[in-house]
């Protein structure tokens, strides 16, 4: 598990993360959001020994990552796909990372079939666009085959297939019980890909929710259809519902459960042909969510 607990990070006079605690629990995908300056690299980067903490605690099963043997066996992270030296392979950038470890070069031929990267194992890594640098970041981090992995942005610049490849990658790595923690900005895809979300603004916690609660927290009311709208729309005020109308003709609904609708309309002899909540996308709870926590915003089109 990992766990963060009143972690602090000052550059100078500017505090990046602040007091900032939450957990990773094994199992599922933790998407991990915020705006950008929000504080989510430098967590990462704390985690992961690259950064100290000026105070808090940030602990990947109990321990710092400078405590740990053979990290490599117990973390696996990609933080920057660029981060490698373009003069070597595939194969021997990942054969000098696994012999810091022992770990032998079979597991280096696995993990490039596993990435897809097994036709490109002795290309050098600068001639690698950067969808090819990402699945080769990916590979480092399963070449130990460890049981907590943090991924930053990794599915920038990879094709559809690529980020449906990393979607199922993710899921079917906290299937098999491991702690799964992804830094993105994608809500779209951090919609169909996390069960948990960690969400930061200004390097304090927003939001430590999941999914389907968060998007629920934001919904849209409920459509209903009906063939007596206005009638509806009466008694439903009435009972001290905010009715709206809908551009394809059915009401929106705010401020009373669908139980209870389909009771006053029933009570009424209103017929209805549809009562359905609307819940937020996660897009549209995430920009509500953190409106007033983002440090650079454009103010309007150009």
């Amino acid at each position: 598990m990992i766990e963060v607990s009143e972690l602090t990070k000052r550059y100078g006079r500017t505090v990046a993360v602040d007091g900032l605690s939450f957990e990773v629990k094994p199992g599922r995908v933790t998407g991990f959001l915020g705006p950008n300056g929000a504080g989510k690299s430098t967590t990462m980067r704390v985690l992961l020994g690259l950064d100290a903490a000026s105070s808090g605690t940030a602990l990947i099963g109990g321990r710092r990552y400078a405590g740990l043997r053979r990290p490599l066996h117990e973390v696996g992270a990609l933080l920057d796909a660029n981060a490698v030296h373009g003069g070597r392979s595939a194969f021997v950038h990942l054969k000098c990372l696994a012999r810091t470890n022992g770990i032998g070069v079979r597991r280096v031929t696995e993990v490039l079939e596993l990435v897809g990267l097994a036709g490109a194992a002795r290309r050098h890594v600068g001639g690698f666009s950067l969808g090819m640098r990402q699945r080769l970041g990916i590979a480092a981090a399963l070449l130990g085959d460890p049981g907590v992995l943090m991924f930053d942005e990794p599915v920038n610049g990879l094709d559809p297939d690529g980020v449906r490849w990393i979607r199922e990658l993710m899921r079917s790595l906290a299937a098999d019980g491991r702690t799964v923690l992804i830094s993105s900005h994608l809500m779209t895809e951090m919609e169909l890909t996390a069960d948990r979300l960690i969400v930061i603004g200004r390097g304090r916690l927003i939001a430590d929710t999941s999914v389907r609660e968060l998007a629920e927290r934001f919904g849209r009311g409920i459509a209903v259809r009906t063939p007596r709208a206005a009638d509806l729309t009466g008694v439903l005020a009435a009972a001290g519902a905010t009715v709206g109308s809908e551009p394809s003709g059915g009401l929106s609904v705010q401020g009373l459960a669908a139980d209870r609708i389909g009771e006053l309309a029933a009570a009424r002899g209103i017929p209805l042909y549809e009562v359905m909540p609307r819940a937020a996308s996660l897009e549209e709870a995430y920009m509500r969510l953190t409106s007033g926590e983002a440090d650079y915003r454009a103010e309007g089109a150009a």
